[in-house]
């Protein structure tokens, strides 16, 4: 067996993940198949490029060396592709988001000022698979969000802007949950429900949840992972669960959005593009259309519309 760039982008994921269960969510693979595909990639390599242990796997000496150079053969692939990309006529503009709600109005944003161009939009459900996948220029452009102090570390050859510096997370729990009827909940009441943990594992999501919790007094009991938004609504409207939310998210049948006091979960929107394909004043129209999307949102939810227009300083620059 040859080594491919397929085995060096498994390498590097595994690195970055920690752990073979992580990197193969990313890389869409099966454990056992990602595990089988490491052994043959050591195999070619002389030794083993990882230790196993109960908090994950490190690389070993070898495992640093071809990480580093798996870097390098795959930073110039990188910027083999997103140079060929910028100097060819009529392409579509690629844009990749994680989940967050004001993609539903983004392409209508954007249809209105990228004009004469194809416009493709893909939902990921991994900031570090998005921006990965942003460098290595398959996407122009990616929005994204960070949680807490969480920061998505970003390829070599990419700009990013901050869109929005913070948000306060809110809790979705069923129309019928005893605490439904009140205005704003403590985290500390929701210990010994049912969480539904939150789709991306990579933005600092979880681990603010489980923080957060932990200050409260409790360990939260993440039992749900579901991408699916309906069945996720579904879900918490029969009482099964509640899950964090954006305070921007739209009413859903069955189901309530209340802030938390104290706002003990906080997130960021950024927006990133590669420089190589999107020159400054196209990334300024990006950055506006995402912007009037999220402020079309903003009046969802009265509780959040209160607390945003009480901090003028986190709004989006637009300018004239």
């Amino acid at each position: 067996m040859q080594l491919e760039l397929r085995h060096l982008e498994a390498v590097c994921r595994i690195a970055e993940a920690g752990s073979l269960g992580r990197a193969a969510g990313r890389l869409g693979v099966s454990q056992p198949a990602l595990s089988a595909q490491l052994r043959r990639i050591e195999r070619v390599a002389g030794g083993e490029l990882f230790l196993r242990g109960r908090h994950g796997v490190e690389p070993t000496p070898l495992g640093e060396f071809v990480l580093a150079k798996a870097r390098l053969v795959l930073g110039e692939m990188d910027a083999l592709v997103a140079g060929a990309r910028a100097v060819a006529p009529h392409t579509p503009l690629r844009l990749g988001c994680i989940l967050l709600v004001l993609v539903d109005r983004l392409l209508g944003e954007l249809e209105q000022v990228v004009t004469g161009r194809e416009i493709a939009v893909t939902v990921e459900h991994s900031a570090t698979t998005l921006t990965r996948q942003l460098g290595a220029g398959r996407y122009d452009a990616v929005l994204y969000g960070e949680v807490n102090d969480h920061e998505v570390p970003l390829p070599e050859g990419t700009t990013a802007r901050t869109l929005v510096p913070k948000e306060p997370f809110c809790v979705r729990l069923s129309a019928a949950h005893p605490l439904a009827g009140k205005e704003r909940i403590a985290l500390a009441e929701l210990a010994g429900e049912s969480w539904m943990t939150l789709v991306e594992d990579d933005d600092g999501g979880p681990e603010a949840l489980v923080a957060a919790c932990g200050k409260a007094g409790f360990t939260p009991s993440l039992r749900h992972r579901v991408a699916d938004r309906k069945m996720h609504y579904d879900l918490i409207a029969s009482g099964r669960a509640i899950s964090m939310s954006q305070p921007t998210a739209p009413a859903a049948e069955g189901t309530v959005l209340r802030p938390l006091e104290g706002d003990p979960v906080t997130g960021r929107i950024r927006l990133a593009w590669n420089r190589a394909a999107v020159p400054a004043p196209q990334a300024e129209l990006l950055y506006r259309a995402a912007a009037r999307a999220y402020l079309a949102n903003v009046d969802n939810n009265a509780f959040h519309r209160a607390w945003w227009d009480a901090r003028p300083e986190l709004h989006p620059v637009l300018g004239d």
